[in-house]
């Protein structure tokens, strides 16, 4: 048993929609989560510039003596996940690998992949999606607005569905059976998402594959908590106004504290 906490990041709100599912999961696990909203939008950001951020947060998260690390962002996973393994003391998971699983699962002819600029131009869905799947046909597109629709607490409105409509117009000429939810933002469309696309199409949040694997790793290494209540602690760059805003929404207010950090 191992009572030290899991730290989660991400470059903003989008990563709560991996810790609703962690601490859902894992009730009895404390949560370390850091929003980067003082640096955000990672998806237009160089790998240099996201590797800096994404090790001083790794850093912070340490410092904080977690168990483990999950890169709840797709677009840092893509950059940094390599160099966060090997330079932490911990293990670290990122979410790319586990959303193509998931994907996968399905046995899809096509798969569709929505993300941040950055996650879509650096092709980490497509090579792992083949990599997984040779013969699968995979259409990515980037949806780079729909990051700020969230972010701005738009999500529900009809200013959503009218960006959604807009973004994904794309797969009207590109029809797919299964769309990968590349970036931990865009689950909060998911409502949006759906009516664009149709019931026919199975959307695949990541999340739900990561915390499988996190499970599994704690299992195998002895590191589950044996407390009986976790806490869940948050920190942002940003405005903590905005980081409780979406905790009280995503999480319905189940967290201890809110912090605003500077790194």
């Amino acid at each position: 048993m191992d009572n030290r906490p899991i730290g989660v990041m991400d470059s903003g709100l989008g990563g709560l929609s991996v810790l609703r599912v962690l601490h859902k999961r894992l009730p009895k696990e404390s949560l370390l989560f850091v929003g980067d909203q003082g640096h955000f939008p990672y998806g237009t950001k160089s790998q240099g510039e996201l590797q800096h951020l994404v090790l001083n947060i790794g850093n912070f998260l340490v410092a904080h003596n977690i168990k483990l690390m999950i890169v709840a962002c797709n677009t840092a996973t893509g950059a940094a996940l390599p160099l966060l393994q090997g330079k932490l003391p911990v293990p670290v998971i990122g979410v790319i690998e586990p959303g193509a699983v998931a994907a996968i699962a399905h046995h899809p002819q096509t798969v569709g992949v929505i993300g941040t600029e950055s996650t879509i131009k650096k092709g980490a869905y497509d090579r792992t999606l083949h990599r997984l799947a040779p013969k699968i046909k995979v259409y990515s597109h980037a949806a780079q607005p729909l990051v700020s629709i969230v972010e701005h607490g738009q999500t529900g409105t009809s200013a959503a569905q009218t960006a959604v409509n807009t973004e994904l117009a794309y797969f009207t000429n590109h029809p797919v059976q299964v769309l990968v939810l590349g970036c931990t933002h865009f689950p909060f469309l998911a409502p949006e998402i759906q009516h664009k696309l149709g019931k026919d199409v199975l959307l695949v949040d990541p999340a739900f594959e990561t915390i499988k694997q996190t499970i599994r790793l704690l299992t195998q290494k002895g590191l589950l908590a044996g407390q009986n209540q976790g806490t869940v602690r948050l920190y942002t760059t940003g405005r903590r106004t905005d980081l409780v805003a979406g905790a009280q929404k995503w999480l319905a207010g189940h967290f201890t504290s809110c912090e605003h950090v500077d790194l």
